[in-house]
């Protein structure tokens, strides 16, 4: 994997007229990078959010997020880059998004969020890269400007945003669990979640008829027959990795409804008015 410098991404976005910001479905805040959303708005180019992974989510809730991130003002699409499921509505979006021709397109979000999946959705079968882009920075000269259509170009980088945040947020946004230190705590707290939002996640996923989460991982790992070779006991920390990679791949399987978002912007909405 590998990550890009916000002055990377800087660099791409002055260079694009049309930003795309790809999102996961099952948890679209948890997976947007208002960092990034300062900074297009700032350079003056458009945004335009893709809930991606929305098969793993009921249609509704996919339409919800859309409406929802209407209603704040951005323009957002929701698609199944994995399935090739709503390219036609991101294209059309885009051509949308401005006048002038040819429209220059870049593509960033967290490591799993499936920016790639989105690129090589829009890049069809018959894609080919038209040039590198001279003069860049650091990795970026790997860059390539690909035509994705009449009049519109999409430029290819190998890069993602740096993952942000709390421990849990790091593993939703993606940050690989064999570089943290503890997977055990952001693993825990994943769990926590995902029994919050599907109390049947645990049973689909491993079988486990369990809803402490510490339980639940020495559960996995004695199934799994993972012990620690100094003192025998279930392995933990490599259990904890599990489920976090099983999140990534969908075998965990929940979402957060949009319907606790928006109680939670009319909480604050009214605690603002009160002070």
């Amino acid at each position: 994997m590998i990550l890009a410098s916000w002055k990377t991404i800087a660099w791409l976005v002055r260079r694009a007229d049309v930003v795309l910001e790809v999102v996961d479905a099952r948890d679209p805040m948890a997976t947007r990078s208002r960092r990034l959303e300062r900074l297009v708005e700032a350079l003056g180019k458009k945004l335009i959010i893709v809930i991606n992974k929305s098969d793993l989510v009921p249609r509704e809730v996919a339409e919800k997020w859309k409406r929802l991130f209407e209603d704040m003002g951005y323009t957002a699409v929701y698609m199944a880059a994995r399935e090739h499921m709503g390219t036609r509505k991101l294209r059309v979006a885009i051509k949308r998004a401005v006048e002038a021709r040819p429209i220059i397109v870049a593509v960033t979000g967290f490591p799993k969020t499936g920016k790639s999946t989105v690129i090589n959705a829009l890049k069809g079968k018959h894609a080919a890269s038209t040039s590198p882009i001279p003069g860049s920075p650091g990795y970026t000269r790997h860059v390539q400007l690909y035509r994705i259509g009449q009049s519109m170009y999409m430029l290819d980088s190998p890069g993602v945003i740096p993952v942000e945040g709390g421990s849990l947020e790091a593993v939703i946004r993606g940050k690989p669990p064999e570089q943290l230190k503890d997977p055990v705590n952001p693993a825990i707290e994943l769990l926590k979640k995902a029994l919050r939002y599907n109390p049947r996640a645990v049973v689909d996923a491993y079988g486990i008829e369990e809803t402490d989460p510490l339980r639940i991982l020495e559960l996995i790992a004695i199934k799994r027959g993972w012990r620690y070779k100094t003192t025998g006991e279930p392995n933990i920390d490599e259990a904890a990795r599990q489920v976090i990679r099983d999140y990534h791949e969908a075998k965990l399987n929940f979402y957060v409804p949009p319907e606790e978002y928006m109680r939670k912007l009319k909480s604050e909405t009214k605690e603002e008015v009160w002070l």
